[in-house]
């Protein structure tokens, strides 16, 4: 998604704590030398952390985001999931200097990693441009999919899908940048990123259809991504459940944790009482 979607996503995230052992412990979830490694992923160095036993279980952040964004859901998860959780390329720890970013190629990007951890195929959660990456992976690789959740995803870039006055804002942004000479591989990196979702996804409402597997589509009602957009979203996949979170902004599994946790794993248990068609 766009700027102020990144904005939103990295300011709804906070740190929380964990117990272990009886004794409170903070897990630095992104910074865990004994659960994370590089892994070797189609031309670069994706990190990532596993935690917990039980049936995979993948999480995709968002745009600029980490694997920290997700430091309130890995405890639940981790109880009864092998969680598998890694920076996208050119985010977090997985560097990736190349000009060339897609939804696409992140798609691929897990899917790759998937099979280099010997996994044939896993529950998703994806949250924002994790989102997309989510439906993407199971559309591109349909066998690699279990079931998904996808929350505050777009399949296109334009003020239909993202709240017009964020979106004017994005646009604004552009226009002021378009034309600037980025030094820093920090900066570079950076515009990378927002043109990434400046210009995408391109997704057509036809291609949904090659979901295959069960899909529980997300939104909060006052999200950066309109209700009508998500609609449209849930309506075009085979296997859909609908969920519009009230009282929640973009931050769907931030703002309202306990009840986005039980209600992802209600869905992957066969325990969901929504909308479906």
């Amino acid at each position: 998604m766009k700027l102020n979607k990144t904005g939103l996503y990295l300011i709804v995230f906070h740190s929380v704590f964990q117990l272990s052992y009886g004794q409170p412990m903070k897990i630095n979830y992104g910074k865990n030398a004994i659960a994370g490694k590089y892994y070797s992923i189609l031309g670069f160095n994706m990190y990532c952390e596993i935690y917990g036993h039980g049936k995979p279980l993948l999480m995709i952040h968002g745009n600029g985001g980490s694997i920290e964004d997700f430091t309130k859901n890995i405890p639940f998860f981790s109880k009864t999931y092998k969680v598998i959780i890694a920076d996208s390329r050119a985010q977090g720890k997985s560097t990736d200097a190349k000009d060339s970013l897609s939804f696409e190629m992140m798609a691929d990007d897990f899917a790759d990693l998937l099979d280099t951890l010997g996994i044939e195929k896993s529950y998703v959660i994806g949250w924002s441009d994790g989102g997309i990456n989510a439906l993407l992976l199971a559309m591109r690789h349909p066998g690699k999919v279990i079931k998904l959740v996808s929350t505050g995803a777009n399949l296109w870039p334009d003020s239909t899908a993202i709240i017009p006055s964020d979106w004017k804002s994005e646009q604004g942004y552009y226009d002021s940048s378009k034309n600037k000479t980025w030094m820093t591989a920090k900066e570079k990196n950076a515009w990378k990123l927002f043109l990434l979702d400046w210009y995408q996804p391109n997704i057509p409402l036809s291609a949904l259809k090659a979901i295959k597997c069960p899909a529980l589509i997300i939104c909060g009602d006052h999200d950066a991504i309109t209700i009508e957009h998500t609609v449209l979203i849930y309506q075009n996949i085979p296997k859909a459940f609908l969920w519009i979170l009230p009282n929640s902004g973009h931050g769907t599994l931030i703002e309202h944790t306990d009840e986005f946790d039980r209600k992802a794993n209600d869905f992957f248990s066969n325990n969901l009482a929504l909308p479906s068609h």
